[in-house]
């Protein structure tokens, strides 16, 4: 069978290939052997600013930087094939770049490729520098979007008031602009802390302790070289490793997005029971098909999707930040085909993403709905007439509350007035009381 997207097994580079193809250029294999390259030229050129290595004025750091920032597919077909021989990745792009060398007459100084370094060195580098500009420009700003969309769903129905339910049952109303806003801020805070946990990598030698480089050249400051290097990438050098990262900020960062899937994922089940009550309409597109069988139906696919992506994705996430920062002595292997998978959950936080921004583009507020569900339930003024009546020392205001709205089969606004005139209290005590309705009694106004 042809390699095609209707052929792959996971519906990331199938079904959602359109929706995913940004992802592609940091966490494909592809894009794992381009960072692989990257940091091998960087840290070539970085050794040839320490002086260690001669006649280094004939040698180009532009025609080095051009081997990975115009990085060809075929080119990572080579590398594919060297390392169907060498049976090891990391060195199939150090032959890879040796063969570069030898091309431009450099081979006299080839051996400083790789010089002193582990495979995890590359590794521990490409992967958290891949991940970090892949989600800084590919993730970052889903989120960012979905935000602003939550910011100006909740100004635009910041007035509209909404039967609260907690417990499932009518409560104290609220403001619809309010509860998007409750989204909101909780998405905002963490996503600031999301982006505050800085990118760890691990450059130290096979062991973590600069053997290799100390013995060689034990008048160099190696940890200030790796310290200078890593920062000049953008990543924070893990100090004290054995031959890996510890991935502790990168757990951080997985529980980071955890947290703001959960929320979106409260987000999406809302809304989803909002459109069941009626609350919200969907706007409706030529064409589209809501059910096989009904043809009245439009579905709340949209909300469906994000929260089943949401959830494979937090599932992924959970086994990255439990297993990763778990190794046995000074390493062993099993991180490997996790670092692998790395744009899984992040494919699937993508398309979760994507389809929240559809579905909240669609949704058409239902004011009529809204408003007789708010008709239809006087009897959650109780709480504001038993508080004032509380304030006037007006004797057990709870329990006679309690009594009118158990003992009424439904609670009307005449059914509460004739409660409020039958009251010992005086005459503006009751047109204060009577002012209150399920569209007044909302508290204040939290959202700008």
């Amino acid at each position: 069978m042809d390699f095609t997207p209707l052929s792959t097994i996971s519906p990331i580079d199938g079904r959602y290939h359109s929706k995913t193809v940004g992802l592609q250029p940091y966490f494909s294999e592809f894009g794992l052997i381009r960072y692989r390259v990257l940091i091998e030229v960087e840290y070539f050129i970085a050794l040839m600013q320490t002086g260690i290595i001669q006649n280094v004025a004939v040698i180009s750091a532009e025609t080095l930087r051009s081997w990975y920032l115009n990085f060809s597919p075929s080119d990572a077909a080579r590398i594919k094939t060297i390392e169907r021989t060498t049976n090891h990745d990391v060195k199939a792009v150090e032959y890879f770049l040796k063969e570069k060398f030898e091309q431009h007459d450099w081979s006299f100084c080839s051996e400083f490729i790789h010089f002193a370094l582990t495979s995890q060195d590359i590794n521990n580098t490409a992967i958290p520098m891949s991940l970090k500009e892949g989600i800084e420009k590919e993730v970052f700003p889903l989120y960012d979007e979905v935000l602003a969309k939550l910011r100006s769903l909740a100004s635009t129905w910041k007035d509209i008031p909404l039967l609260a339910r907690t417990h499932g049952q009518p409560a104290s109303p609220t403001r619809l602009g309010k509860e998007i806003q409750v989204f909101a801020e909780r998405l905002e805070i963490q996503l600031n802390v999301a982006k505050r946990i800085p990118y760890a990598s691990k450059f130290g030698g096979a062991t973590g302790n600069f053997n290799a480089h100390h013995v060689a050249y034990p008048n160099i400051d190696w940890v200030d070289f790796a310290n200078h290097f890593l920062g000049s990438l953008g990543l924070a050098r893990s100090q004290t490793t054995t031959q890996i990262e510890h991935y502790d900020s990168m757990a951080a960062l997985f529980d980071a997005f955890k947290r703001m899937n959960t929320i979106l994922l409260d987000l999406n089940r809302d809304l989803w029971t909002y459109i069941s009550m009626d609350y919200f309409k969907q706007k409706l597109k030529e064409g589209e098909i809501g059910s096989s069988a009904m043809p009245h139906k439009v579905n709340p696919i949209d909300f469906e999707n994000a929260e089943g992506n949401l959830g494979i994705a937090n599932a992924i996430f959970e086994h990255f930040s439990a297993k990763l920062p778990i190794s046995r002595l000074q390493r062993d292997l099993t991180d490997s085909t996790v670092l692998r998978n790395i744009g899984v959950p992040l494919a699937h936080t993508v398309i979760a993403l994507k389809a929240t921004m559809v579905g909240l583009n669609k949704v058409v507020l239902n004011e009529e709905k809204i408003h007789q569900d708010l008709e239809n339930n006087w009897m959650v003024v109780a709480e504001a007439i038993q508080t004032i009546l509380r304030r006037e020392n007006y004797p057990k205001p709870y329990e006679a509350l309690k009594e009118l709205t158990r003992t009424h089969e439904r609670v009307t606004k005449e059914t509460i007035h004739h409660f409020i005139d039958g009251l010992a209290v005086s005459e503006a005590v009751k047109q204060e009381l009577k002012a209150i309705s399920p569209w007044t009694y909302l508290g204040i106004q939290l959202v700008d």
